[in-house]
């Protein structure tokens, strides 16, 4: 088996000011609403389980829509599904690299196939609107086109020195069996990635996607199905994160765990994997994204009308609901005024309402935790700094909270140090550059950050001592391109583990060198 690849591209994003394609994404929209309360199966070694104990998906934007049924499995499920992906490891980490690219190959056809059908679940599972479930669409292809391609170049020669009398070589060779937990914001997009990385690399997984994205992770998980994936490689599970999580990471057959989601949730799996039980053979490894708390600085030379309508992209696309979000703005004394009245008068002209609907901007926050949690904040802030824009709730149909802008406030403060994780952002006052890029290094994470500037020494400068993951000058900090953007984040943002780069295969891989004399 041979496989002829161009040389890998960036899925383009849908045009919806073409009238064909927005009346085929109203089609999908109506053909997954028809489906709403479906029941849809654990699958363990490939067999579909149902339980008696159910879970259910709703709709942020209308909580009266279900939009799937799901199974409660328990901690058993999970040490069934570790026990298939350890026992099918032995035959599938024998599969040719270039057969294990293919299955990725075909699930991303498969997924070009339902681009509209599969943006719409997006749309109604976690409110994602019609631009925000395309781009999450558009990167789960890039991951598996990237991630096939990646896995041929290292099944290849790899460059080891000639030595007189010995002929050597290095190889790659697979871990064992992974946990993959994936987050809901990007429910389609990380969640194939995170799995895909890990199969293709020729690992077996348990893979159980967040509570509030189980639809989306079942249409992955029948995807692969579809394309002829061998039963037990993925084993997909659903039920009470906490049970489920505990028992893949703690399991002494688990070899790696590939984690995204919260700093204080990456860091207990951290320790708990460092814990080796006495059967275990092997040091776990964890591959963690955690988070952030992204900056925005803007110096008195900036383009302005650019760095506003920047700011308020990556503040309130998604809700606010990304880990590269912008939830800090640091601007020079002389151009702050100026900044914030811009950021507050595009902010209002956000449209905030059920995304179903195209010309909404903003739809609901993920749940009832996540909206607490935001207005918890939002008080804060006001005690902390001044209200500009925003600051409540819209309505009691779903979790919408209005975009919010919070000014004056210092840069040690509560607002401006904890990750919210919604459509919040605060408006910090620096005296000068030095002081913005101070502010700007001074939270406990490292993911983002977006520097706009005229001055090319400061341009330098960012690029060297502004410390996050992934750097962005003259442009916001949120939408990072697979292969072009390689992402993760410093410090307490994880592992720095580059998804979508061409070091991040080597994380579900070990080199096994290997000498024969001549």
């Amino acid at each position: 088996m041979s496989l002829n690849l161009e040389v890998f591209k960036n899925e383009p994003f849908t045009d919806f000011s073409v009238k064909e394609n927005c009346e085929q994404m109203e089609a999908a929209l109506a053909k997954v609403a028809s489906e709403f309360d479906k029941e849809y199966p654990l699958v363990i070694n490939g067999e579909h389980i149902t339980l008696d104990e159910k879970m259910h998906s709703y709709n942020p934007c209308n909580l009266k829509q279900n939009v799937g049924t799901f199974q409660k499995g328990t901690a058993d499920h999970a040490e069934q599904a570790i026990q298939t992906a350890y026992e099918t490891f032995s035959s599938w980490s024998k599969v040719p690299a270039v057969e294990r690219a293919g299955y990725l190959l075909k699930a991303a056809a498969q997924m070009r196939e339902e681009k509209f059908y599969l943006s719409a679940v997006m749309v109604y599972e976690v409110g994602k609107s019609w631009a925000e479930a395309d781009g999450d669409l558009a990167e789960a292809i890039d991951f598996l086109e990237f991630y096939a391609r990646e896995m041929l170049r290292l099944d290849g020669p790899q460059p080891v020195t000639p030595y007189p009398g010995e002929k050597n070589h290095l190889v790659y060779v697979p871990l064992g069996v992974g946990a993959v937990i994936p987050p809901w914001n990007f429910p389609m997009a990380i969640l194939a990635g995170m799995s895909t990385s890990a199969i293709v690399t020729g690992n077996t997984v348990v893979l159980k996607p967040a509570e509030e994205s189980m639809l989306t992770g079942w249409h992955f998980m029948r995807i692969m199905e579809s394309v002829g994936l061998p039963k037990g490689v993925i084993n997909f599970i659903t039920g009470d994160g906490a049970e489920l999580g505990s028992r893949m990471v703690n399991h002494h057959l688990t070899r790696f765990i590939n984690f995204t989601g919260s700093k204080d949730v990456g860091l207990l799996i951290a320790e708990q994997a460092a814990k080796r039980t006495p059967e275990q053979r092997w040091i776990k490894r964890v591959i963690a994204e955690m988070g952030g708390k992204d900056a925005i600085v803007v110096d008195e030379t900036a383009d302005i009308e650019s760095a506003a309508t920047g700011i308020v992209q990556a503040a309130f696309g998604f809700q606010g609901q990304k880990c590269s979000a912008c939830s800090r703005v640091i601007a020079v004394e002389s151009v702050y005024d100026e900044l914030l009245q811009k950021v507050a008068d595009k902010t209002l002209d956000l449209q905030v309402g059920p995304v179903e609907d195209r010309n909404m901007n903003m739809g609901a926050v993920i749940n009832q935790d996540s909206e607490d949690k935001v207005l918890k904040y939002i008080g804060i802030g006001k005690e902390e700094g001044r209200l500009v824009v925003g600051g409540e709730k819209l309505s009691d149909q779903g979790h919408f909270i209005a975009p919010t802008v919070v000014a004056d406030v210092a840069s040690d403060s509560r607002i401006a140090q904890d990750e919210i994780f919604g459509p919040v952002v605060a408006f910090i006052k620096a005296k000068d550059f030095e002081q913005a890029l101070e502010y700007a290094n001074s939270t406990p994470y490292g993911l983002t950050g977006a520097l706009y500037s005229k001055d090319e020494a400061r341009l330098k400068r960012a690029e060297e001592d502004f410390f996050v993951g992934n750097l962005y000058l003259n442009r916001k900090c949120t939408g990072a391109l697979v292969d072009v953007h390689p992402f993760g984040g410093f410090n307490l943002s994880g592992t720095d583990s580059k998804a979508g780069g061409r070091d991040y295969l080597l994380q579900f891989l070990q080199g096994k060198s290997i000498s024969r004399k001549v």
